[in-house]
């Protein structure tokens, strides 16, 4: 499993001093895209050099608990499912021990040009496909 820290600033917060929902979703993102890099396939890589990008088709939340201002948590990253052309992320949001956010994301692999389905190039389908994690 991945896990990307993450720092709660004012700018992440609503007028109620908790983090606002959608944030939650650029910390998934940044969370996915810096599971990638430490595999070697930066996004601006992948998209120069593979003419791929990954765009979300499917998003899950569940809400479990609000995180607050200068809270430290982890952004959790395992692949659940690696197909020709798409893959389902289980994702968690924990301060500490306590899971705040829980998601199930659906990517789809697209050719960058013209936003249409393709497939995952072969070798990085096989490196996906090695680091798929069934579900319990």
């Amino acid at each position: 499993m991945f896990s990307l820290p993450i720092r709660i600033y004012w700018e992440d917060t609503d007028a109620g001093g908790v983090v606002y929902h959608a944030n939650y979703v650029a910390y998934l993102e940044r969370a996915r895209s810096e599971w990638m890099r430490t595999l070697g396939h930066g996004q601006g890589a992948l998209r120069a050099g593979e003419d791929l990008v990954f765009a979300v088709r499917a998003m899950a939340m569940d809400f479990l608990k609000p995180a607050r201002l200068d809270d430290a948590l982890e952004v959790s990253v395992v692949l659940r499912q690696c197909r020709k052309a798409s893959a389902v992320f289980v994702q968690e949001v924990r301060r500490g021990d306590e899971v705040l956010l829980t998601a199930q994301v659906r990517v789809a692999a697209l050719d960058a040009a013209g936003f249409r389905p393709r497939a995952i190039p072969q070798a990085l389908y096989e490196q996906l496909k090695s680091l798929e994690v069934p579900s319990p």
